[in-house]
């Protein structure tokens, strides 16, 4: 309460509710700010629930049936009538709002999940009775012209919608499960991304050994990270920045998630027999000076890429390792020889995505002595952290956007030594280390201390991806 000595309305609310009232003091300014983020929370749940009702009120048993037999005709008017045509699109419309990168619809036994992945943290928006899945889940494949009949197989497509004056594309994953089909979209904003290196957050040093190599005129890039790490926008960045009138710039993906100008893109199709291997053999008489190749899936393509770097291209590619220095170990699991490596390898690379803190709401304290040990640095009193209180803005969360952080990995000449020498590994690391690179533990730290992010989000992305 603004004012704990209101007496009329304590005694007020102690009859109606019939229990002992014990006011607690706050200013107007933060009761008016709770307000806003309740009563807004409620509003929404108020019209998703009012929608699920309408749409759960259609009356035809096979939008409420998730048995193999259905009847496509039937389920294909069912589901474009418009209380479900309402809740699909609100589900979307207000993943858009809510800034989210991914909307999960998950068939449980006896429900049906809505989270939608925000900052690279999925959060709960709803849930409800599983006799909707089979509606919601076709009504996706008819607006990205999947097959609504196939539920056994998994399936890809994607579709394109406007919203407020803005162009979202949506790729949509169908898996079957063992309660029905999950469902993942992922949103691609048109236009709302700025292919630029100095905003993906690279420190001052990060920044000159990256901008060191991907301005050399041949030679091997290498970006490893786990699937939603930012390896995307980064490669994209960097072909943004190097492509000019004077080079033939192409790329082979799967999928082609941005169209950039002046960069000639390939999407792979494994259908019709177009894979990372034809698509790069097929780049190769396209006179390219410049390759980016989406990712290393199979010895064909890592040789076909290496082929490219030892005859005068600058080849981007990805790869899957928890960090950069594990790459080596990959190439060489796949079978590409050691001395091969040495000759065209000249950066690798590793990310992951840490949340910024919500500069709406950033507030500094003092770190517990825990927290100080766990930064590894000397105590140092008056120290200070940051962290995020919580607004409208960032929806109670403390953070809002995301910043890369990265470990560096340049391939010396004495790397090379060790490498041909066969003892690849911790040597390789301590070696590094002492060239100067940062793990992506320490690059993050590093942003904690500059009061980018939190020490929670930095130790949340290191464990999940065991680096």
């Amino acid at each position: 309460m603004v004012n704990p000595f209101d007496v009329p309305t304590i005694d007020a609310l102690k009859n109606y509710t019939g229990l002992d009232i014990k006011p607690v003091i706050i200013t107007n300014t933060e009761l008016q700010r709770l307000l806003r983020r309740y009563y807004k929370e409620a509003a929404e749940k108020d019209v998703l629930r009012s929608i699920i009702k309408e749409a759960s009120s259609v009356p035809n048993s096979t939008v409420k049936s998730n048995e193999e037999e259905v009847n496509v005709e039937e389920l294909k008017q069912e589901v474009e009538s418009a209380p479900l045509v309402k809740l699909v699109d609100f589900i979307i419309w207000n993943a858009i709002n809510e800034r989210a990168s991914d909307i999960h619809v998950e068939p449980e036994e006896d429900r049906l999940n809505i989270r939608y992945r925000i900052d690279g943290v999925l959060h709960e928006i709803t849930n409800t009775g599983r006799h909707l899945h089979m509606a919601v889940v076709s009504r996706i494949k008819i607006l990205s012209s999947l097959d609504i009949a196939e539920r056994r197989l998994p399936q890809d497509g994607r579709f394109s919608l406007q919203f407020q004056n803005r162009r979202v594309d949506l790729r949509v994953s169908c898996f079957p499960t063992m309660y029905g089909e999950k469902v993942v979209l992922r949103l691609l904003e048109k236009g709302s991304m700025s292919y630029k290196l100095e905003n993906l957050g690279l420190d001052n040093d990060s920044l000159k050994v990256f901008r060191k190599h991907i301005h050399r005129p041949y030679g091997m890039i290498l970006l490893t990270g786990p699937t939603g790490s930012g390896k995307t926008t980064t490669l994209y960045s960097a072909l943004m920045e190097v492509k000019s009138p004077k080079v033939n710039v192409l790329t082979v993906e799967d999928p082609v998630e941005y169209s950039l100008s002046g960069v000639f893109q390939m999407q792979v199709n494994p259908k019709i027999n177009l894979t990372f291997a034809t698509g790069l053999r097929s780049i190769l008489r396209q006179d390219p000076d410049i390759i980016m190749v989406g990712e290393i899936r199979d010895l064909e393509t890592a040789k076909m890429a290496i082929r490219a770097a030892l005859t005068g291209h600058l080849v981007f590619y990805t790869l899957h390792t928890n960090d950069a220095i594990s790459t080596i170990n990959r190439l060489v699991d796949m079978g590409i020889e050691p001395y091969l490596i040495c000759s065209i390898l000249s950066l690798a690379a590793a990310q992951r995505l840490v949340r910024r803190i919500c500069p709406s709401c950033k507030e500094a304290y003092v770190p517990t002595e825990e927290e100080i040990d766990f930064l590894g640095i000397p105590t140092k009193k008056g120290i200070k952290l940051y962290r995020g209180k919580g607004c409208d803005k960032c929806h109670f969360t403390g953070y809002f956007g995301r910043i890369s952080i990265v470990e560096m990995f340049e391939i010396t000449e004495e790397i090379k030594h060790i490498i041909l020498s066969g003892k690849i590994g911790e040597e390789i690391r301590r070696h590094a280390v002492k060239d100067g690179m940062q793990s992506i533990r320490d690059n993050g730290m590093q942003k904690v201390l500059q009061g980018i992010t939190t020490i929670d989000d930095v130790m949340r992305v290191c464990l999940e991806n065991k680096v």
